[in-house]
């Protein structure tokens, strides 16, 4: 399948489909299988092997955050990727993993594919983890949501406010469970101050103080090179424009540890304003109160290297809500991430990954929720709370709507920073959009040279 036939096809009954056989129940006993739900990872790179696969171990929180194998509801049948030395990788995990629970020691039940549409073609998936370069999101959930499929995505969701609203209307039509990829909500640390902020502990909530991590310094452009062997390049192009193949544009070949470099190409994904905003405005919106919706207005200037790195870097976005809240987020060469809730009577601060916790009153940090006061002490992890909201058919802790509102709050400063520092922008968070600003507005529009998903 290459680049040109994608764009020209997107009818999912094209697929070519292998079905793998499926293993008895016998083999698995009360978790065979058959009554577990059936997943289809989509992208297997850094935070998809890793993450999402097979979870992380976090020594400061006494846990660890679980991965998709360490769920006994769910069974990965299938993986994709467009890069096969990856997508090997993840398949013999998978496989090592479920072959301990067998009684011959032996499992072969996870099917490979390049092609995504293959997998969502599959009857017999339930449900996909999409782990993927982020301008990949939107189309993938989309025809995804298409096909019936439940659907937990990788943040930043979209690469546009318009975009992300395409994506939401899409799941509202089908009718699918679906989560925003993104652990924070589950992490104590962060959790509890949220929860302390809700109930009311520091007073009337004023401002939120935001500081996003450092970035490396961009490169400059870069020679073309051969593509590896292994990488289906066109594929992972997909929907964008077509551009010679260089590693600091896509992923650094035979290394799944590496931050991916696409992150920091704004064809491609927006910078840390996304990355870590996907994150922070979340919980920002969370302790206001504002989840659904949004603020009024935005102010914003940051620096544009003109290089192949040319994300966003350097920059200061004030966002203000109807409710008077003031957000500030900033970010520097230096800068390490933290959050700050400062209120009428009081602050709370939580620094670094996965969050320390320090109060203007360290007794307020052992205060316990009374009556019906918000409690998110026992908040599921982020890939049980989507495989439990599957099963039962219920709404998960962070829908996809709220996701896209989440990285809407990035995708708005970011165009304040582009129409011009001082500049304040009048933000219309149920109508999305500027108001008397054409320019701003333009920028709203999704960036994809294609919607393949409409074709």
């Amino acid at each position: 399948m290459n680049r040109r036939n994608f764009l020209k096809n997107t009818g999912l009954a094209t697929a070519s489909v292998g079905f793998p056989t499926i293993v008895p129940a016998s083999v698995f006993g009360k978790n065979a299988p058959s009554n577990r739900i059936t997943v289809g990872l989509i992208g297997t790179g850094r935070q998809g092997y890793g993450q999402n696969l097979q979870g992380a171990e976090q020594k400061s929180l006494g846990a660890k955050i679980p991965g998709l194998l360490d769920i006994a509801d769910a069974q990965i049948v299938a993986a994709c990727d467009v890069d096969s030395w990856r997508l090997d990788k993840a398949k013999t995990t998978i496989e090592a993993h479920y072959a301990k629970n067998t009684i011959s020691g032996k499992y072969k039940g996870c099917a490979t594919y390049v092609d995504f549409r293959e997998i969502i073609a599959r009857k017999d998936i339930d449900a996909v983890m999409i782990s993927t370069p982020d301008f990949w999101h939107v189309p993938m959930g989309i025809l995804a949501s298409k096909a019936q499929k439940h659907i937990s995505c990788e943040k930043p969701l979209s690469m546009s406010v318009h975009q992300g609203r395409e994506l939401v209307d899409a799941l509202k039509k089908y009718g699918v469970v679906n989560r925003t990829d993104s652990e924070f909500r589950s992490i104590r640390p962060q959790n509890l101050a949220v929860e302390l902020v809700r109930n009311g502990r520091i007073g009337k909530l004023q401002k939120i103080e935001i500081v996003f991590p450092s970035d490396p310094p961009p490169v400059p452009s870069q020679v073309d090179m051969p593509v590896p062997k292994g990488l289906n390049y066109d594929l992972w192009l997909g929907p964008m424009p077509y551009v010679p193949y260089t590693d600091m544009r896509v992923h650094t070949p035979f290394d799944i540890l590496k931050r991916p470099n696409w992150m920091r190409v704004d064809t491609y994904a927006q910078g840390m304003i996304s990355n870590w905003g996907a994150h922070y405005f979340d919980m920002a919106q969370w302790a206001n109160n504002s989840e659904y919706s949004g603020p009024v207005e935005v102010e914003g200037k940051g620096e544009f290297p003109k290089s192949l790195w040319n994300t966003m870097i350097n920059f200061q976005v004030t966002y203000r809500y109807a409710n008077s809240v003031e957000m500030t987020c900033l970010q520097s060469p230096t800068s390490r991430p933290s959050i700050k809730y400062i209120g009428s009577e009081g602050w709370i601060h939580v620094e670094n990954y996965p969050g320390k916790l320090t109060a203007s009153n360290p007794k307020m940090l052992d205060s316990k929720p009374m009556g019906s006061e918000l409690d998110l002490s026992k908040t599921l992890w982020d890939k049980t709370d989507f495989i439990e909201a599957v099963k039962t058919n219920r709404k998960t802790l962070e829908p996809i709507e709220v996701g896209h509102r989440t990285i809407s709050i990035s995708q708005i400063g970011l165009i304040a920073a582009q129409v011009g520092a001082g500049e304040k922008l009048k933000w219309n968070p149920e109508k999305e959009l500027f108001e008397g600003n054409n320019y701003a507005n333009a920028l709203l529009a999704a960036p994809l040279a294609r919607k393949p998903w409409t074709m």
